[in-house]
């Protein structure tokens, strides 16, 4: 994944309290609109990056490039960078916004040119011994233009012995460790790879004659193609302009896609493994009504990514919805850097209450996930200030206790709230008369399974259960606390 992925306070949540969305990848091959097909499949996944966004394309002589930092808007709008990718075939890639210096350079997709031609790659997930990769690649005299774990990937086909492109790339894969999808592009073909666990999503699409291959349904929706298949766990495709092949280098596994894809990750009006994200929201919601219902006179979202839940929450306890906290959509990279005294009003920049819904009223908030607590604390306090006389809050995942090693951004042990604190002692931090957690075998129970698989777990839940499905190589070395940002540069 072409990101530090250490938790640290951005630009876009001052407080560091909410879990970082992952990469957005997108590929198209087949279509004279290419580059600005990709850039819309990429403004549809925006939600999973907003630091900054690529494009390469290839025209049938050259590959052709344009990144940038910043949202897919302040870098695909241009008609002189859009006429410039030219071609039929592109990929692209979004990438998830953390803090500190970020270097061009790091910014996907990603391209090498070999003995075969050029190959460009994005990445979203992250490789669990990349550290120890990179440096035994370094050994061997492969020089590294970027920090980003991706680039073991183009040094691993570069030095491979195998003959043929696709023997290369299976080689490489074979190699590494961690969750991944990958979308990859040659003078030929379009590649897509996902793990053998399918931890990290990857879908394929059709416009017309056009193969697509991108991280959600929505960003097929974007653009009017139909949506063709998952990418199966562990299954690499190689697409040219006339069909889609095959292949399975892997043993196949229990599959352990990433369950917080259905609570968060994913945008509402995705289909995730078979699953609308929106329904399954609803879902939870639900669940979490019957596990800890409580006397309120209405249930309020933390917009926006708790609205869901809360619909089929105040469904399922017959008690009215409304929209109790105003969120501001509009503030944005261009805003004023917050310093110590603007930092601790940062959460009234982006929620504003709605007092006429809360004055006098027993509310129950419902949120997606608490991590540090830090905004919740201010939530709670900003709601109870609009005259609210009780603050029950409900959370529509289970306490995340564990980070993640498997590209989403969250916090090491110290630093997460439901690790330091039991749930007692959570309520009291936060301000609330209650706080309730969905359980765990609530949240499969709204996937749609009967209770979680504790020989073979259905879905990765590491960040709730301590559970890795994958190895930590380079964590168990005692690199990185994570291996999440390879060199110090990216945190200067």
């Amino acid at each position: 994944m072409n990101a530090p992925l250490a938790l640290t306070t951005s630009p876009f949540d001052p407080d560091g309290d909410h879990l970082k969305e992952e990469c957005g990848v997108f590929g198209i091959i087949g279509d004279i609109d290419a580059a600005a097909h990709t850039a819309l499949g990429l403004h549809a996944l925006q939600h999973r990056g907003q630091e900054a966004a690529g494009i390469v394309s290839f025209d049938g002589r050259q590959f052709n490039s344009h990144r940038g930092m910043g949202h897919v808007s302040e870098n695909f709008t241009d008609e002189d960078v859009m006429s410039r990718l030219t071609g039929d075939m592109a990929v692209g890639h979004t990438r998830y916004a953390t803090t500190g210096a970020t270097i061009l350079r790091n910014v996907q997709p990603l391209f090498a040119e070999f003995d075969f031609g050029g190959f460009a790659i994005a990445h979203n997930g992250n490789l669990t011994n990349a550290l120890t990769l990179r440096k035994e690649l370094q050994k061997r005299g492969c020089l590294f233009q970027s920090t980003s774990d991706t680039e073991v990937m183009t040094h691993l086909i570069a030095i491979s012995e195998e003959n043929t492109f696709e023997e290369r790339l299976v080689a490489a894969l074979r190699q590494i460790e961690g969750a991944y999808s990958f979308v990859c592009l040659t003078d030929a073909v379009l590649v897509g790879a996902r793990d053998p666990l399918g931890v990290r999503p990857l879908v394929l699409g059709k416009l017309d004659k056009a193969y697509i291959l991108a991280s959600e349904t929505c960003a097929l929706d974007i653009i009017g193609a139909e949506f063709v298949r998952d990418i199966e766990p562990g299954e690499v495709v190689i697409i040219n302009h006339s069909e889609v092949r095959s292949l399975k280098p892997f043993p196949k596994q229990h599959p352990r896609f990433c369950i917080f894809e259905h609570i968060y990750f994913a945008r509402p009006d995705s289909i995730a493994e078979g699953h609308s994200v929106y329904e399954v929201r609803k879902q939870i919601g639900a669940q979490l009504a019957k596990e800890s219902p409580v006397e309120c006179d209405v249930v309020v979202p933390v917009p926006d990514s708790g609205v869901p839940a809360a619909l089929g929450f105040a469904a399922a306890a017959r008690v009215p919805f409304e929209y109790g906290i105003i969120r501001n959509h509009y503030v944005g990279r261009t805003f004023i850097q917050p310093t110590d005294k603007t930092r601790q009003v940062g959460v009234k920049r982006k929620h504003n209450p709605n007092k006429e819904v809360l004055a006098g009223k027993r509310v129950v908030l419902v949120d997606d996930s608490i991590v540090r607590g830090t905004t919740s604390i201010k939530i709670v306090e900003m709601v109870r200030q609009a005259g609210a006389t009780e603050v029950h809050l409900r959370i529509s995942s289970p306490p995340t206790a564990h980070p993640c090693f498997f590209g989403i951004d969250t916090p090491d042990y110290d630093k997460l709230l439901a690790a330091q604190h039991d749930l007692a002692s959570m309520a009291k931090l936060l301000g609330v008369d209650s706080l309730a957690f969905i359980s765990i075998d609530g949240l499969y129970k709204a996937v749609g399974q009967a209770k979680r698989n504790t020989d073979h777990p259905q879905y990765c839940d590491a960040c709730f259960t301590g559970d890795y499905p994958l190895p930590l190589t380079d964590k168990n070395a005692g690199g990185q606390p994570k291996q999440l940002s390879l060199l110090s540069e990216e945190r200067q």
